[in-house]
C-alpha cells in the first residue's frame, strides 16, 4: 500500500536533527507527578552491591500505568541464573528465550502466544537504543542482545501490550528498556569456567577524572565455548565498552561506546525422524558448515534535565553493525548436487534519536502532567542480500538491495490524576516511514511511504486496600521489511507479488489489577487481546515475502513477587508467573486456523535466598513453555519443554564470590525449537515433511569466581 504521508518524513526528521543537535540524549519518560510510570533510561550511579533480594521487582502500588507493566531491579538480575546474555529478557514474566541455531545468532523469543521470531512485535532498548533491526537479512525486527554484559545491566523496564505512547515500532506485543550502571564501587575481576569448552573472563571498573565531576566506567568481555555439538560450535566472542557520565546539579549526561565481534560455527535444527532412527545423534549436523559472524560497533549519548515545571531528555545513536549467517535447513532438497546451504548477508549503518519534554502544571487543583515526544531512525543497508553458497562458499545471488528506510514518530501523552482513586492516561502517536529500494531483481526497485495513527487509552482505579485496578486500550504496529514493500516478482521473476504495507497495525485491550494486601508480596493479574492486521513478513530464506493473514490473540496472566523478610523470613523470595493465551487466524476457516509457532501456557518459579550481608545464597528456577502447533490444522504438535536452573554460592570474603550454576538441572531431553516442513536430509535420499528440532543443551556446569579489588 503505497501512499503519501500526511506529513513528509523528510520534513520530520529535519525538524528532529535540529532538535537534537548537540543533545547527547536520554531516552524519554511520560511521568504523572502523583505516579510515575516504568519506562525511563534515566542515568543513575548506580553500584554492583553483594546480591539482595529485597525489592527485586519494582511493581508496588502506584508504580504502573497497567497490571502487565513493571520493573525489574539490578538485584534479581545478578542472583539469577542465565545460559546466554538474551536470557535477561526472561525478567519479563511470560516471556520465554530459547536458541534454534549457534549462540552468535538471536534467540528465539516467546510472550503472549507470538513465536515472535527473533523479535518481530517485541521492542528493546538498551540505553536508549533500539536493539531491533528493520528489513533485517535474516528477520524482521532481529534482536541480538550478543553485545550485552548482564553484569552492567541496572534496571529492566518492562511493558506489555501496544498502550502507551512512547512505543513504536515492533511494541504490539510488549516492549522492555535496559538501563546501565555508571559506576561501580570497586573494580571486577570475574572467571567463569564451565563443561564443554566454556571459558568466559569479564574485567570491569570505572574511575572519577578530577573535579569535572565525570565518571567512566569501562568493561572488557571474552568468551569461547564449544557446546554439547558433535560439531563444535568454536564460538569466539568479545565484547568491549566505555562509558562516560556526568552529574551537574539538576542535569545528567551520558555517552556510551560500544564494539562486538563475535564467530561460531551452529548445529541448526535436525529432522526428528533421523534421531528416533538412530542415524543422526541428538546433537548432530547435518551440514558443519552453518554458522557465521556477527559484528556491531555503537556510540550512544543522553543528557536529562530536571526543571521547576518537569524535564527535557534527550538521546542520540549511532550504530555500525555485519552480519553473514550461514545457514541449511533442507539439505538437499533445492540443489540435490551442492546442497541448499544460503547465506544471508548485510552491512548497516543506522542513526536515530528522540527528544521529549514533560511539564507538570495543576489544573483546578489537580495535577497533570503533559509529555511531547520526538522519534527519528535512519537505516542504510548496502547491501542487503540472499545468496546461494556450498560450504560458505558463494554459488550465486538470490537477490541483492540496496535500503534506504526512515522512520519518524510523534507522540503526545496526558498524565491527570481526577481524584484521589482515579488516574486517566491519554496518548497519540503518529508514525511515517519511507522505504527506497534498489534491487537485483528487475522491476521490483522502488519507493514506498506509509503512516500510522495510533491512539492509546488508561485508566487507573484505587487503590483500595491497598489494590488498584486497570482498564487500558491501544493501537500499535510493526513494519514490515522494505523490500515487500516494493516486491513485484519473486526472486527468479516466475511468481507476481503484492507489495506489503510498510506499518502492520495492531489493536489490544487488557483488563487488570495489582495488588501488596499480603506484606512483601507483588501480585498481578491481567485479562488481554491483541489483533494484528496482518501477519505478513519478509521470508529471508527464501527473499520473497509470506502473507499470513489478519490474527486475534487472547490470554490471562498471573505474577506473583513475594520478599518473605515480612513472614519471618529474611533473605527468602519466591516468584511464580502464569500465563495461558489462544492465538488463531481470524480470517481462516475453523479447524486450520491455528498460528503455527505460538505458545499455550508459560510457567515460571523461581526460590532465591540471599540475606544481607550473609555468606550464602542460591537461586532455583524452573521454566515451562507449553505445545505449540506446528501447522495450521493442529495436526502436529511440538511437546512442551521445562527446564530447570539452579544456583548456590559463597563469600568467604568481602572482595571474593564463588559461584556454581547448573543448567538444565535434570538433564531433560527436550527442545529449544520445533518446525515442520519439507526436507531432503541425505543427498540422493528420499525428501520427507517432517518435524525439525533444536534440542536444548544437556545438564551443564559452570563455575564463577568474581574479586572486588
Amino acid at each position: 500500500m503505497n501512499r503519501s504521508p500526511r506529513f513528509r518524513t523528510s520534513r520530520t526528521l529535519a525538524c528532529a536533527a535540529a532538535l537534537l543537535c548537540g543533545a547527547q540524549g536520554l531516552s524519554a519518560q511520560s511521568t504523572a507527578p502523583a505516579a510515575p510510570t516504568a519506562g525511563g533510561d534515566a542515568p543513575a550511579t548506580a553500584v554492583l552491591p553483594p546480591v539482595q533480594v529485597r525489592g527485586h521487582y519494582d511493581n508496588d502500588i502506584g508504580t504502573s500505568d497497567a497490571a502487565s507493566e513493571g520493573a525489574v531491579t539490578q538485584r534479581l538480575i545478578q542472583n539469577r541464573p542465565a545460559l546466554r546474555p538474551g536470557e535477561i529478557l526472561e525478567f519479563v514474566p511470560g516471556m520465554i528465550v530459547t536458541q534454534h541455531s549457534g549462540n552468535g545468532k538471536a534467540n528465539q523469543y516467546f510472550l503472549r502466544g507470538f513465536n515472535l521470531d527473533h523479535g518481530t512485535d517485541f521492542a528493546t532498548f538498551v540505553d536508549g537504543m533500539p536493539v531491533n533491526m528493520v528489513t533485517h537479512a535474516h528477520g524482521q525486527g532481529y534482536t541480538d542482545l550478543g553485545f550485552l554484559i548482564p553484569e552492567l545491566v541496572r534496571r529492566i523496564d518492562y511493558r506489555k501490550g501496544p498502550y502507551f505512547a512512547r512505543e513504536g515500532d515492533f511494541a504490539s506485543a510488549g516492549s522492555a528498556r535496559l538501563a546501565l550502571l555508571d559506576t561501580l564501587p570497586r573494580p571486577l575481576a570475574e572467571i567463569t569456567l564451565g563443561q564443554r569448552d566454556y571459558r568466559r573472563g569479564l574485567f570491569a571498573g570505572s574511575t572519577q577524572l578530577g573535579e569535572s565531576g565525570v565518571s567512566l566506567l569501562g568493561a572488557v568481555e571474552a568468551q569461547t565455548h564449544n557446546g554439547p555439538w558433535k560439531v563444535p560450535e568454536d564460538q569466539r566472542k568479545f565484547n568491549g565498552w566505555l562509558r562516560a557520565t556526568q552529574r551537574d546539579g539538576n542535569s545528567d549526561r551520558a555517552l556510551t561506546f560500544m564494539a562486538y565481534d563475535a564467530r561460531w560455527t551452529s548445529t541448526d535444527q535436525i529432522p526428528a525422524a533421523l534421531v528416533e532412527n538412530g542415524t543422526l545423534d541428538r546433537f548432530g549436523s547435518l551440514d558443519p558448515s552453518d554458522g557465521g559472524r556477527s559484528r556491531r560497533i555503537s556510540l550512544s549519548g543522553s543528557t536529562r534535565t530536571t526543571l521547576n515545571d518537569g524535564a527535557w531528555q534527550a538521546s542520540a545513536y549511532a550504530v555500525s553493525s555485519k552480519l553473514n549467517l550461514f545457514s541449511n535447513f533442507t539439505y538437499f532438497l533445492d540443489d540435490p548436487v551442492n546442497g541448499d546451504q544460503f547465506e544471508q548477508a548485510e552491512r548497516r549503518r543506522m542513526f536515530g534519536g528522540e527528544l521529549s519534554r514533560v511539564w507538570d502544571v495543576t489544573l483546578g487543583g489537580r495535577e497533570h502532567a503533559f509529555t511531547l515526544g520526538l522519534q527519528a531512525r535512519h537505516d542504510r543497508l548496502d547491501p542487503v542480500g540472499l545468496y546461494r553458497n556450498r560450504a560458505r562458499d558463494r554459488l550465486a545471488t538470490t537477490v541483492e538491495a540496496e535500503v534506504k528506510q526512515t522512520q519518524a514518530g510523534v507522540y503526545g501523552e496526558w498524565n491527570a490524576r481526577w481524584t484521589p482513586w482515579l488516574r486517566s492516561i491519554a496518548g497519540l502517536r503518529a508514525d511515517a516511514a519511507r522505504f527506497d529500494v534498489d534491487s537485483s531483481v528487475a522491476g521490483n526497485s522502488g519507493k514506498a511511504s506509509d503512516e500510522q495513527l495510533s491512539p492509546k487509552l488508561g485508566l487507573v482505579f484505587g487503590p483500595w486496600q491497598q489494590t488498584e485496578f486497570f482498564v487500558n486500550a491501544g493501537r500499535g504496529f510493526h513494519s514490515n521489511d522494505a523490500r515487500g514493500t516494493t516486491a513485484r516478482f519473486s526472486p527468479d521473476g516466475t511468481e507476481s507479488l503484492d507489495p506489503v504495507p510498510g506499518l502492520a497495525a495492531s489493536r489490544g485491550t487488557e483488563l487488570g489489577l495489582r495488588t501488596v494486601i499480603v506484606p512483601g508480596l507483588q501480585s498481578s493479574f491481567a485479562v488481554w487481546r491483541l489483533d494484528l492486521d496482518s501477519e505478513l513478513v519478509y521470508i529471508g530464506d527464501a527473499g520473497t515475502t509470506e502473507p499470513s493473514g489478519a490474527s486475534r490473540r487472547s490470554g490471562v496472566e498471573w505474577n506473583n513477587h513475594w520478599v518473605l523478610d515480612d513472614v519471618g523470613l529474611p533473605g527468602w523470595l519466591l516468584d511464580l508467573d502464569l500465563a495461558a493465551s489462544r492465538a488463531r487466524f481470524r480470517d481462516a476457516p475453523s479447524g486450520s486456523d491455528r498460528v503455527p509457532g505460538s505458545v499455550d501456557r508459560v510457567a515460571s518459579f523461581g526460590i532465591g535466598y540471599a540475606p544481607e550481608g550473609g555468606r550464602w545464597f542460591g537461586h532455583f528456577q524452573v521454566r515451562h513453555f507449553g505445545p505449540r502447533d506446528l501447522v495450521e490444522d493442529g495436526s502436529e504438535q511440538s511437546s512442551a519443554t521445562t527446564l530447570a536452573y539452579l544456583r548456590g554460592g559463597w563469600r568467604p570474603t568481602a572482595s571474593l564470590t564463588l559461584a556454581i550454576d547448573v543448567f538444565n538441572l535434570f538433564d531433560r531431553e527436550a527442545s529449544d525449537i520445533d518446525y515442520f516442513y519439507d526436507s531432503r536430509p541425505i543427498q540422493g535420499g528420499p525428501a520427507a515433511e517432517d518435524r525439525h528440532f533444536h534440542p536444548v543443551e544437556p545438564r551443564t556446569l559452570r563455575v564463577t569466581a568474581s574479586y572486588r579489588f
